[in-house]
């Protein structure tokens, strides 16, 4: 962006037409320059001056109101500076004014700030524009070819172009000012526009200044408009519901009609309908016939005391100390005053917040690695505390350090590897325990699915939701007497071949397949999410995590891989002959031998009783009625090999099958998920493997782009910025 300065060849003649600029048209007679404000102001002028101005907000002035409110001659006859008034071009984006007391120094400048909304590529070239001006006169060019720099439209021929911007045009006059103050002009609020942009943009651009608890709110209203019809009176209550930071400001009293200087008054008194906590000050803006011809402060406090020392202002009771912009200006410095006492603590605070903040995006960003050197520090540092976290997670170990990434969000529990997959196991177990069988025997009355039937291929089609076939135990007799005699051997009767148990146990255990990869699959998703997010814990740079990610998941699937070859191989061993040592095995046939005895006898005695004794049982100890009863009980056992064969291999396929299933389960758990998954988390990215990384390797992981530098330069200043300015506000 073009500068503009002084074009004279002679140095000397140049400088001095620099430095003979008069400031005193800034600074005389403003009088917000009392020596506690002038340091306060001094203060946070230099804050604003780092930069901090655009995180934290900073105490300052804002002129705001409708179009045609009147709104610069107020902020002129406030900081002293004639703004330009020819086509608007002042009210089509925010004007911050800035006033620097630096008699060693003369300087005016201006430049942009950026709205948010703006890309990177429009930031750096707005952030680009600046111009050095000498003289006043020169402010109409500056603010137009801001206006062009921002896109608005400036002129007929770019009817396409935006009427407004949200950037901020800054000018900074530096020199023998005789105060230090921030003033804001913004837009004038408009309700109607061929483009409904233009109000919307102008509408929010105003909240954003006076939502801000440090902005003081100079509601500008000319008389000739009915006050309820300002809408920045609404809109300056909405935000400042306390009314501790709205002055009213009456402008233009000359323009009204004869007749209606009385309801003006009254509003100027506070006595309206419409009420301010600070009140409303009346001010007479310049002609245009005076402006022209160059009104000075003085003249202009002459013209005022004039116009309202004449009638019929002389005779409304108006206060006198609420009437022209000298008491204004009395009014504000006071107001300063106990505004910036107020907010200056707050500012501190939010300074060190905003520290802490940065400090920690610092820290973030690692340390620089930038040669093969650095990258490898890093990587093994990052690998260090990966493997730490993991190795937590895996142990159980919540605390310490990495307490933080544990830390329980509402339902949530995901980090806390080591609860999550013993839950995953237990759902596991149960679901082995209760849907691992093929076959499952329920009760008709109990499983209304189930329908009486006649044979065992209609029975085996009734299925669960989980896919078993639902049986009733008649059925499941029929259905082990069907395969005992597919498997018939040299076997004599009332036994059974060796491949009838082999046969019946494959055949019920034949979901546990699925059941277990599905496991499998389950605790991988688990393990996946918990190194996902402990990789996202440990590397803030998005590019080496996804790098770092990548790394760990290959060795994931490879672990994987492995895990589900474990797997294979244990149901492999349980395709084979059922064999078992377990004595649960023996224990659970002989209790089953044992509680069939049992109901036979029972059955026997049942029916020898209503039979031969007629319903009455009693026997003595004689011989003879012991025998009777014995060969009563005799008669009644009647014994059918087939049957005792098929109950035999029942009760043995009962047994092993819950030995088998708990070994099973057991075995996945311990072989399959831990031995190969688990325990070999803490080893997919550890610092062993980056000493083993070759220079290339270690590059295009983890070498840093040009991006994580210019922001941790950026961090780093500003870092400084916030450290400066906290010292500038500890006096």
């Amino acid at each position: 962006m073009e500068t503009l300065t002084p074009t004279s060849e002679d140095p000397e003649s140049s400088e001095e037409r620099w430095t003979a600029i008069d400031f005193r048209r800034v600074g005389d007679e403003l009088g917000l320059q009392s020596s506690r404000t002038s340091e306060r102001l001094n203060q946070i002028d230099r804050v604003r001056a780092n930069g901090v101005g655009d995180h934290v907000a900073l105490p300052q002035l804002v002129v705001c109101g409708d179009q045609s409110a009147g709104k610069s001659s107020v902020l002129e006859g406030i900081s002293g500076i004639p703004f330009p008034r020819q086509d608007g071009l002042c009210t089509r984006f925010a004007t911050e004014i800035v006033l620097r007391h630096t008699p060693q120094a003369n300087r005016m400048t201006a430049t942009i700030n950026p709205h948010l909304s703006r890309d990177d590529e429009e930031r750096r070239r707005l952030a680009s524009f600046r111009m050095e001006f000498r003289d006043f006169a020169e402010l109409p060019g500056i603010i137009e070819a801001a206006g062009q720099c921002m896109g608005i439209r400036v002129s007929e021929d770019q009817a396409d172009a935006p009427a407004f911007a949200a950037d901020v045009l800054r000018l900074e006059l530096v020199g023998n000012t005789g105060l230090h103050l921030t003033i804001v002009d913004l837009p004038g609020l408009i309700s109607v526009s061929e483009n409904e942009r233009d109000v919307e943009l102008v509408s929010d651009l105003v909240d954003s200044y006076l939502e801000s608890s440090r902005t003081i709110v100079l509601a500008v209203v000319p008389a000739s408009s009915d006050v309820d019809t300002q809408g920045i009176i609404q809109r300056a209550r909405r935000y400042d519901k306390d009314g501790v930071r709205t002055v009213g400001i009456i402008t233009k009293p000359d323009l009204i009609n004869t007749g209606t200087e009385q309801r003006v008054a009254r509003l100027a008194k506070n006595l309206d309908r419409t009420k301010l906590n600070l009140g409303f000050f009346l001010l007479k803006n310049p002609a245009p016939a005076e402006l022209r011809a160059g009104l000075s402060p003085t003249a202009r406090k002459s013209a005022e005391q004039a116009f309202f020392s004449s009638e019929p202002w002389s005779s409304l009771g108006l206060d006198p100390l609420r009437v022209g912009i000298e008491n204004l200006r009395v009014f504000l410095q006071d107001l300063l005053d106990s505004h910036i006492e107020r907010e200056l603590p707050k500012v501190r605070e939010e300074l060190r917040e905003l520290l802490e903040r940065n400090s920690q995006d610092i820290a973030a960003l690692g340390i620089e690695r930038n040669s093969p050197g650095q990258i490898r520090i890093y990587l093994t540092q990052v690998s260090a505390d990966f493997h730490s976290l993991v190795r937590a997670g895996i142990d159980g170990d919540y605390g310490g350090r990495d307490a933080r990434f544990f830390d329980i969000q509402g339902k949530n529990f995901a980090n806390r590897l080591r609860a999550v997959v013993h839950l995953e196991n237990e759902k596991f177990a149960n679901y082995m325990r209760e849907f691992g069988q093929t076959r499952k025997i329920v009760c008709r009355e109990d499983d209304q699915s189930l329908e009486p039937t006649s044979s065992d291929d209609e029975m085996e089609s009734s299925l669960n939701k989980e896919g078993q076939i639902l049986v009733d135990k008649e059925t499941m007799v029929a259905w082990i007497k069907q395969v005992y005699h597919r498997t018939r051997g040299r076997e004599l009767p009332g036994n059974y071949n060796h491949a009838l148990l082999a046969e019946l146990f494959h055949s019920q255990s034949v979901r546990w397949g699925k059941i277990a990869r599905d496991h499998v699959d389950a605790v991988a998703n688990l393990v996946s999410s918990f190194l996902q997010a402990a990789l996202k814990f440990v590397i803030k740079d998005t590019k080496v995590r996804q790098n770092v990610q990548h790394c760990v998941e290959k060795s994931i699937q490879t672990n994987i891989k492995r895990a589900t070859n474990e797997l294979n191989v244990l149901l492999e061993d349980e395709a084979r002959q059922p064999i078992t040592y377990n004595h649960y095995f023996t224990d659970n046939i002989q209790k089953a031998r044992h509680d069939q005895s049992k109901r036979q006898i029972q059955d026997s005695m049942h029916n020898a009783i209503e039979t031969d004794w007629k319903g009455r049982f009693h026997v003595s100890n004689s011989t003879e009625e012991i025998d009777k009863l014995v060969t009563s009980l005799q008669e009644r056992v009647v014994v059918d090999m087939t049957k005792q064969a098929c109950f035999e291999a029942q009760n043995d396929l009962n047994a092993y099958y819950k030995v088998a299933m708990k070994t099973f389960v057991d075995n996945v758990c311990r072989q399959v998920i831990e031995r190969h998954i688990i325990a070999k988390l803490p080893s997919v990215f550890e610092p062993v493997l980056v000493s083993g990384y070759e220079t290339d390797e270690l590059v295009r992981m983890a070498g840093e782009s040009m991006q994580i530098s210019l922001r941790r330069d950026e961090a780093r200043r500003f870092q400084e910025v916030l450290e400066n300015s906290l010292d500038d506000l500890s006096v």
